[in-house]
C-alpha cells in the first residue's frame, strides 16, 4: 500500500523494527495494568524475531508505527492442520478509529490463510468491549462450546 497518512501499512517485523515494535508493546502491557519496562519488552520480542518462534506484524500510518498484532503458531488436532493464535493485538490510543485495528486483522487472516490454517483463535478481557466489537465485526464469534481455564505457574 502507498505510505501517506490515510492508508494502513502492515509489514512483517524484522530486528530493524525492534525499538519501534518494543515501545508499542511496553505500552501494550501497561494497557493490561503491568508495570512498564521497556528493557524487558525490547529483549522479548527481539528473541521472538530472531528466533521466528512467533510473527509480529507492525501498522504503519503517515510514517509512523502505530500498532501490532503478534500471532503464535498452533494446531487444530481435529482438523491436522496448522492454526494460528491471534496472541496481542495492539493500536496506539492516538491513533484509534483510524482503520489500523481492522487493517491488522485483515493482514493476520490473509497470513494465516496463506499458511493454510484451519483457524486464527483469540481472546479478549471480558471488558474489553471495543475489541470485542472489532472482532465480532471481522467475524470472529464468540465460543459457546469450549471454555477457557488457567493455571498460572509464576
Amino acid at each position: 500500500m502507498v505510505n501517506d497518512r490515510h492508508v494502513v501499512e502492515i509489514i512483517d517485523a524484522q530486528e530493524s523494527d525492534l525499538e519501534a515494535l518494543a515501545t508499542l508493546f511496553n505500552d501494550y502491557r501497561a494497557f493490561y495494568d503491568c508495570t512498564p519496562d521497556l528493557q524487558s519488552a525490547r529483549h522479548f520480542v527481539s528473541r521472538r524475531i530472531k528466533e521466528k518462534a512467533t510473527r509480529f506484524f507492525l501498522a504503519i500510518l503517515g510514517g509512523a508505527h502505530v500498532g501490532f498484532v503478534h500471532l503464535l503458531p498452533s494446531f487444530d488436532t481435529l482438523a491436522m492442520r496448522s492454526a494460528w493464535i491471534l496472541e496481542d493485538l495492539f493500536v496506539d490510543p492516538a491513533h484509534r478509529r483510524c482503520g489500523v485495528g481492522s487493517a491488522l486483522l485483515r493482514h493476520a487472516e490473509a497470513f494465516a490463510v496463506r499458511t493454510d490454517a484451519a483457524r486464527l483463535s483469540l481472546t479478549t478481557a471480558h471488558t474489553n468491549e471495543i475489541a470485542q466489537r472489532l472482532y465480532l465485526g471481522h467475524g470472529y464469534v464468540h465460543d459457546e462450546v469450549f471454555r477457557a481455564y488457567h493455571r498460572m505457574l509464576h
